[in-house]
């Protein structure tokens, strides 16, 4: 799903794809959407059982390539970022190894005589056993309380005494997510359990005799009681810890795969609670998929790139950066845009003093408190025009002259004393710190206009001037104002880090463009009664222009 195909918001919102939401230019329409719009993005918004279904598809598809238990391809997808094909390649070339790198098996065999036991947890024995567990792949974020786990399933152990030699399948138990039937029918692997009668006189953990207790081991072969396997399951899960649960060995980093928790789990609270911990798991893990941040909102974005690109979630309207999460930042990168806000809050003390609010007019001194998103001001009092940030006459902040967006950094700082470095530091950093939070703060003042034009409007169409499709062009206005200036607020992180010479002169010369006509269309919006249709139409097309030439040059993506 791109931009385009979310539509446009309802009355009550404005979102910042409302411009491009009422057709397409006939012009243009032909066009590859990739080189007329710089943030073009293909994603899908999907449901966990749309997630559950593709997940599946490439577990299934790893047991049938290297015919392991769907547990056990699960850890090896998840350990793996779902590298499909690095995966299958690795086991056919070194399958100790890629067990291993997994976390699957121990690097070194383990000093037991019982090998043919450990390779049968490992690797499936019968190529005829691999079809009929990968019915039972399943992931799912939930269990359903329908499902056929025993509940007194401890109780179903059965005590073996065979030898490794004659250890047969049904001393194997594997399950899916949904529990299929435990039994001869699974392959032996990592994901398995071993349950037999341990000569060990004692568990290491609570020290009960074991031939009073069943026990269970991975393919590591340390043996423990049930009792104590379950305890600890439970606290790690608890804890939020599911796919990353280790054996209780001392330093054994052994993960238990899913079927084998499962199996050793009565409760079925504790069982739900480990498949959702588990499923979120997953998808973190996955590359193309990333979960909208929105409150609840179990919404799963599905993009076959990873990058920092705007998705806008089809449920709650939430927009992020696909790649990193947070907020949507182009062209800050998402590294940068870390970096900025760690300091943000850091210094969040020292930016305190900066009141954003209130300023005293520079020619009668008069307090003048900011209640629009423009920073082309008027005094009330002299009727003086000046510039919000710098003081500055408006007069000298046309497009061509516009620096207020610069920071003249000192070319002699490096010689400087170290305090005065320090001074200098902060100085720029306070520089761009004012400008990020003012565009923010007028973000916000540009979401209060739009409910006043609204009003505007209605009382126009009441009165008889007009409908809603004569003035739409006001709230279209209202929209691309809002979304150019987001854009422009996320320049400021980019250009503070942004080392000087050639890339940055050009970067705050496009950066300085873009911010007066952002600035001349608040004004004209601001004052829509005044100013005719086309006048206003064609300032739109002016600050798009500037905002995708931008884009287009300093993007980060990747």
């Amino acid at each position: 799903m791109s931009d385009d195909e979310m539509g446009g918001s309802g009355d009550d919102d404005c979102n910042y794809n409302d411009y491009y939401s009422d057709g397409h230019d006939p012009d243009v329409e032909t066009l590859d959407k990739t080189l007329c719009d710089p943030e073009h993005f293909e994603y899908h918004c999907l449901t966990d059982t749309e997630v559950e279904r593709f997940l599946n598809e490439s577990v299934e598809q790893l047991s049938n390539s290297i015919q392991v238990t769907p547990a056990l391809s699960k850890v090896l997808l998840h350990m793996m970022d779902w590298d499909l094909h690095s995966i299958v390649t690795m086991y056919r070339q070194d399958a100790h190894r890629l067990l291993s790198q997994c976390q699957v098996k121990p690097p070194h065999a383990p000093n037991n005589n019982n090998t043919s036991m450990i390779s049968a947890n490992i690797i499936a024995q019968q190529q005829s056993q691999a079809h009929t567990s990968t019915t039972a792949s399943i992931i799912s974020s939930t269990i359903s309380s329908g499902s056929n786990i025993p509940a007194n399933l401890t109780s179903s152990f059965e005590k073996t005494t065979n030898s490794a030699n004659n250890s047969s399948s049904s001393n194997i138990i594997t399950s899916s997510s949904t529990m299929g039937s435990l039994g001869s029918s699974s392959l032996g692997g990592s994901s398995s359990a071993v349950v037999d009668d341990v000569k060990e006189p004692c568990c290491p953990v609570c020290l009960c005799a074991m031939e009073d207790a069943y026990s269970s081991k991975l393919a590591c072969c340390h043996n423990f009681c049930n009792s104590c396997w379950m305890q600890y399951f439970d606290v790690e899960i608890t804890q939020g810890i599911t796919t990353r649960i280790e054996c209780m060995y001392n330093k054994c980093e052994v993960l238990a795969p899913e079927d084998f928790v499962l199996a050793l789990l009565p409760r079925a609270r504790v069982r739900e609670k480990y498949q959702q911990f588990a499923f979120a798991d997953y998808v973190r893990s996955h590359p193309e998929l990333r979960f909208c941040p929105g409150p609840n909102c179990s919404i799963v974005v599905s993009a076959k790139e990873s990058k920092a690109k705007r998705v806008i979630c089809s449920s709650c309207n939430t927009q992020f950066c696909f790649k990193c999460g947070g907020d949507y930042h182009t062209p800050t990168d998402c590294e940068t845009i870390r970096r900025w806000l760690i300091k943000c809050a850091d210094d969040s003390e020292t930016a305190n003093y900066i009141s954003a609010h209130t300023k005293d007019c520079p020619k009668c001194h008069i307090c003048i408190e900011k209640n629009g998103g423009c920073n082309h001001m008027q005094c009330y009092n002299c009727k003086h025009d000046f510039c919000w940030m710098c003081l500055g006459c408006w007069k000298a902040h046309g497009s061509e002259y516009y620096e207020c967006s610069r920071y003249k950094e000192n070319p002699n700082i490096a010689h400087e004393s170290a305090h005065a470095q320090a001074r200098e530091a902060l100085k720029k950093y306070l520089h761009y710190y004012e400008r990020w939070e003012n565009h923010s703060k007028s973000l916000k003042l540009e979401f209060e206009t739009l409910s006043t034009i609204r009003s505007r409007i209605h009382g126009k169409v009441m009165a008889g001037t007009g409908t809603w499709i004569d003035w739409q062009y006001l709230l279209d206005s209202a929209a691309l104002l809002a979304r150019c200036r987001y854009t422009l607020q996320y320049t400021y992180p980019f250009a503070y880090y942004l080392a000087p010479g050639q890339k940055k002169n050009l970067f705050e010369y496009q950066q300085a463009q873009l911010e007066a006509e952002i600035e001349n269309l608040s004004w004209k919006i601001e004052r829509a009664e005044m100013t005719d249709r086309g006048d206003l139409e064609n300032q739109m097309d002016i600050v798009e222009k500037r905002r995708t030439t931008l884009l287009t040059e300093f993007r980060t993506e990747v």
